[in-house]
């Protein structure tokens, strides 16, 4: 018995374009029945980077794809087929990496190998929708002697940001602040390079701040005033805005504003003409607000969620959706005077005639940090496997 465990150094999120570092260790635990004779012996293993794509049939018309050859080399299971008995395509895929060939290990003999790889940085990110799903893992395969493969899959999620791939980094170095001390390999010190670029991108797209203010009206007349300092944040940000009821001339009632996304198929791969677009809620504010001046709501942007991008076949967008229910009649009708003789008191009538409308703001949302984003997922840093 062998076990095999893969460890993810920093975190199971990573940027596309990063480097992926995997350390993975190959153990024959030693038992109280250990003997000499009790070594193991592995023929091979390997690794690779790989991308599923699944599509809802009910949703989602692909067109037909020759899967021959793997459903050929999937019947044999003494070649690696890191995407084997997986759902979907592999639209995505590294070249193998061989980790070892003829591993022996004594009884409590343990060998460790460090497997490195760039992400595509053209790739799709992590997404878990309605209609698609993109699904990362990094599958490692070990055979032992006259036996089947074993797969140990790691998965791992992707975050894109627009921009990296067309960044030139400079040639000269020199004005870079440094670490004498310290000796850089030099795709570790791009790697570092392309996490500060993409924190320094992000800061400086997120941190523009002006004033956007929008008179909310229906057919009756001014409801009130909306207003948002930005439109574009990261994931894990909260999005905040006010609301001006004072200047109105329509009594507003209630209101909600959701904060969600929209995913929608693009018009060749529809099953359908004219097919509706998804949305999911992510955060919900609702208020009653009746004789209210000013208002305010804060909706977080969930660390676990997919900041916006487009694919050839899926686009996913954010949005605010606003509801509002307003009087049909002017403020002082919705209440009554109450019949006692020595105090005036007010309460509420029984029926109000109401309009309700509706409202979309489109917002955008970048990605984080990935290691901030490590932090809530729902990934294990760590997976492993006996054979």
């Amino acid at each position: 018995m062998i076990e095999v465990l893969a460890k993810l150094g920093r975190g199971p999120v990573f940027l596309a374009g990063e480097v992926l570092e995997c350390v993975i260790t190959f153990t024959n635990p030693l038992s109280a029945s250990s003997t000499s004779a009790s070594s193991e012996m592995l023929a091979w293993a390997s690794a690779q980077i790989h991308c599923q794509f699944h599509a809802s049939e009910n949703r989602v018309a692909l067109p037909p794809s020759d899967g021959s050859k793997h459903d050929v080399q999937a019947e044999n299971e003494t070649v690696f087929v890191p995407n084997r008995g997986e759902r979907g395509q592999c639209i995505l895929s590294t070249p193998p990496k061989i980790l070892f060939c003829d591993l022996r290990l004594d009884p409590g003999e343990s060998k460790s190998y460090s497997y490195c790889e760039t992400l595509p940085i053209d790739g799709p990110p992590s997404f878990r929708g309605q209609s698609v799903k993109y699904v990362y893992k990094l599958t490692i395969g070990c055979q032992r002697v006259n036996s089947p493969i074993k797969l140990l899959r790691v998965p791992f999620r992707v975050l894109v940001l627009h921009g990296l791939k067309d960044y030139q980094f400079p040639q000269d170095e020199a004005v870079a602040p440094s670490n004498p001390f310290l000796e850089e390999e030099e795709g570790l010190k791009k790697d570092s390079h392309l996490a500060d670029l993409a924190t320094e991108l992000l800061m400086v797209a997120t941190s523009r701040r002006s004033l956007h203010l929008y008179n909310i009206s229906n057919t009756r007349g001014k409801v009130g005033t909306f207003c948002i300092f930005k439109t574009v944040y990261k994931i894990g940000e909260d999005v905040i805005g006010t609301f001006n009821f004072s200047e109105g001339d329509i009594p507003c009632l209630q209101f909600s504003v959701s904060l969600q996304t929209e995913e929608s198929i693009q018009e060749e791969f529809q099953r359908r003409r004219g097919q509706p677009v998804s949305f999911s809620t992510h955060a919900r504010h609702q208020e009653a607000c009746l004789h209210t001046a000013q208002s305010s709501f804060s909706l977080p942007i969930p660390l676990s969620s997919t900041p916006g991008f487009t694919t050839n076949i899926v686009s996913l967008k954010w949005r605010l959706h606003f509801e509002f229910v307003t009087s049909g009649e002017s403020a002082g009708t919705c209440l009554v005077r109450g019949s006692q003789s020595e105090a005036v008191t007010w309460t509420g009538v029984e029926q109000v005639e109401v309009d309700t409308f509706s409202w979309d703001l489109p917002i955008k949302v970048l990605p984080t940090n990935p290691i901030l984003a490590s932090y809530v997922s729902q990934f294990s840093s760590t997976n492993s496997i006996t054979i």
